[in-house]
């Protein structure tokens, strides 16, 4: 290995803070809210980047790189660390743990930080957050982690981070192949946009790439706050997963039909579902949580799209004050989202062994509540961020008194599957999506 130069730790006399905000001070923050508050990577760094608009395009860069990065390869990272920590870590201390893991990623994977830096700049914060003991005690462990330690391979890594139980079970349903991907070996990947055929499109958008299966999808072109692109605010796009557009499609709504989103949330697929609408349909959504029925009605006031009918409505225990028959209902239930692991590495963190059987379960009375709404001859489309058998096949069997499965008539889905085909597994590295699983369904006559 080469050799290295230790310069003194950088911060701001007397200030009590780093220098100036950087990349690695931002993914630092944000590791720390994953960890402490339970916050979602993605929408932590959003926030964290937001407050810091002076950061270039390189260190906003090297923030998501080593957010995502120290998620994956958490596990392998604190295993590394730990080698040379004789007493262990205080795993309870998440700023000190950020700084490590952060440092450890420089050393052991990045090529362009040299060592010495990467040293620095922890010791450095570790000083200020904790005091000059811990900082020796870290300033210690990490040069034996610099001069002793074999780099990682990224990969590998990855996937040596997750959880035994949980590799096995997705490569039992997908493949080796697709588990990876799904991981997260082959990095974060392009944000994607959905066009709102019902506003004139600014020149940008019109020229973006398109997707490879939702013709409304459009790759979005660098990063940065969306909100302020050009276009937004007139409500000509929608930032949503290309796999998750297919969804809504999937439910082949045709106007003037009546139609339930029965797990709504912020309502991008209800957004979409009010599109094939038209003016002359009737589109309830509901949400177990009513504060995300505020914020879809704001949404549809952004997209220009008519007011729907909202309710709060928990479908595990009931319809609530809903009624009436429905031609078409869209479950998109909640589950593990091990789907969109590449995008949400804290997932895998936070999972047990149980959780996929428990929200099965949950996803399974949510499908027989909304289902009870739909007219006999009526269709239902269920839908999850996963592909195990327990939130996916499993739960069609348990609705099987009420529902039978009925062939895509959508197009769009129609021609990526086998005629006849009734659900399909949306997948990385075969359709470029997230993991989703997406059956087609139709009510039983009484």
């Amino acid at each position: 290995m080469s050799a290295r130069k230790w310069g003194p730790t950088r911060q701001k006399p007397g200030s009590g803070v780093l220098r100036a905000p950087s990349g690695r001070a931002v993914a630092a923050r944000v590791l720390e809210r994953v960890e402490r508050d339970r916050a979602y990577a993605a929408a932590a760094l959003a926030a964290e980047l937001d407050r810091y608009p002076q950061l270039d395009s390189r260190e906003r860069a090297l923030a998501t790189e080593l957010t995502y990065g120290c998620l994956r390869m958490r596990p392998v990272l604190l295993e590394r660390l730990e080698e040379f920590a004789p007493r262990g870590l205080d795993r309870k201390d998440v700023g000190l743990i950020a700084q490590l893991l952060i440092a450890a990623y420089q050393l052991l994977v990045l090529e362009r930080v040299p060592d010495y830096a990467a040293v620095d700049e922890a010791v450095g914060a570790i000083r200020l957050l904790r005091g000059a003991r811990v900082a020796a005690f870290a300033n210690a462990v990490l040069r034996k982690l610099a001069t002793k330690a074999e780099r990682l391979d990224p990969r590998e890594a990855i996937v040596s981070s997750a959880p035994g139980w949980l590799k096995r079970e997705l490569e039992q349903a997908v493949g080796a192949d697709e588990m990876r991907a799904l991981l997260g070996v082959d990095g974060l990947p392009p944000a994607t946009l959905r066009l709102n055929p019902r506003v004139s499109l600014p020149d940008w958008l019109r020229e973006a790439e398109p997707g490879r299966l939702s013709p409304l999808c459009r790759r979005l072109p660098g990063g940065g706050d969306t909100r302020k692109l050009e276009g937004f605010a007139e409500g000509a796009f929608v930032v949503q997963e290309e796999g998750a557009q297919l969804i809504a499609l999937a439910l082949g709504v045709k106007p003037g039909e009546r139609v339930l989103d029965a797990c709504a949330g912020r309502g991008q697929k209800a957004s979409l579902l009010a599109e094939r609408l038209g003016s002359s349909g009737e589109l309830w959504a509901t949400d177990v949580h009513p504060a995300k029925l505020s914020l879809l009605q704001k949404e549809f006031e952004r997209l220009r799209l008519p007011e729907p009918h909202v309710a709060a409505v928990d479908f595990s225990v009931g319809s609530g004050e809903l009624s009436g028959s429905f031609d078409r209902a869209l479950v998109d239930a909640p589950c593990t989202g091990v789907g969109t692991l590449r995008r949400r590495p804290e997932i895998g963190l936070r999972l047990e062994p149980e959780d996929p059987a428990r929200l099965g379960e949950l996803a399974a009375r949510i499908l027989r509540g909304a289902a009870a709404l739909v007219r006999p001859g009526g269709r239902v489309v269920y839908a999850v961020c996963s592909v195990l058998p327990e939130e996916c096949e499993l739960v069609i069997e348990r609705a099987s008194d009420l529902l039978a499965p009925a062939e895509f008539d959508a197009p769009e889905i129609a021609r990526l599957t086998e005629p006849g085909a009734s659900a399909l597994r949306l997948l990385p590295r075969r359709h470029g999506t997230d993991g989703y699983f997406l059956a087609s369904l139709e009510r039983r006559s009484a």
